[in-house]
């Protein structure tokens, strides 16, 4: 029997009121994405990138159209089925690390952990770290970290809980050279190591040729889908600590 997507979007459209008509955002976006696999999405600005990814984590409410998240359809959940929805099976990582600067490195990566009853959180934030070489920052606050270090605290908050479908916002977006590459590389390795499903929303075209396939939107229209071979690093970035 065929295993379902992981993530399924049939005909989605999304519109909003402006005080010069209707703006389409989105324009009949479908596409399937499997267990385990990874999609960019990319496009210039204004072409609905963000708006999709919004609508495929349920943070947003389509005009017509229908997203199932890994066998749910999403219009069927209320509000705080979508928060446990999204608790329990998808992680998110953006462009503006949104870290709580009150927190240190370590209760950042705990927080969704704890938020999801984990006794373990503690000890599965610790070692994430460790994992993303932040071992030696775990008490320090966000202002005391560089982006990238910032950013990677991120990535690990992400993967905490293990998600199975993961959205990146522009994860790199904000990091000089020798940093995006460093988080881009962790990304992929804690990606393909825990198996999880990541959709990717980018600018960079060498960061989303990584991924397995890449969506390209202009207007609010897919104007084209490719698979392609993504491309490994040459070296693994990290190799995290069994949990």
């Amino acid at each position: 029997m065929t295993q379902a997507p992981m993530l399924a979007v049939d005909a989605l459209h999304r519109t909003y009121a402006s005080g010069a008509g209707t703006l389409t955002v989105l324009r009949d976006v479908s596409f399937d994405l499997g267990r385990g696999e990874s999609l960019a999405i990319v496009g210039p600005s204004g072409s609905g990138k963000t708006t999709l990814l919004g609508l495929c984590a349920g943070l947003d409410q389509p005009t017509s159209g229908e997203v199932t998240l890994d066998g749910t359809a999403l219009s069927g959940l209320d509000q705080d089925a979508l928060a446990v929805l999204r608790r329990d099976r998808v992680g998110f990582v953006f462009q503006s690390f949104r870290l709580l600067s009150t927190l240190t490195a370590l209760e950042n990566v705990m927080v969704p952990a704890e938020l999801a009853g984990r006794r373990d959180a503690r000890k599965a934030a610790t070692e994430l770290l460790a994992a993303t070489g932040l071992g030696d920052r775990l008490d320090h606050h966000p202002g005391q970290l560089s982006g990238g270090e910032q950013q990677r605290v991120a990535l690990a908050r992400a993967f905490v809980n293990r998600p199975a479908l993961l959205f990146a916002d522009e994860p790199t977006g904000n990091l000089d050279g020798a940093s995006a590459e460093r988080v881009a590389d962790l990304l992929f390795d804690l990606q393909s190591r825990e198996g999880t499903t990541l959709v990717l929303v980018t600018h960079n075209d060498e960061l989303a040729e990584r991924t397995g396939r890449i969506l390209r939107l202009k207007d609010g229209a897919v104007v084209s889908d490719e698979s392609i071979a993504p491309s490994a690093p040459a070296v693994a970035a990290v190799h995290p600590a069994p949990r």
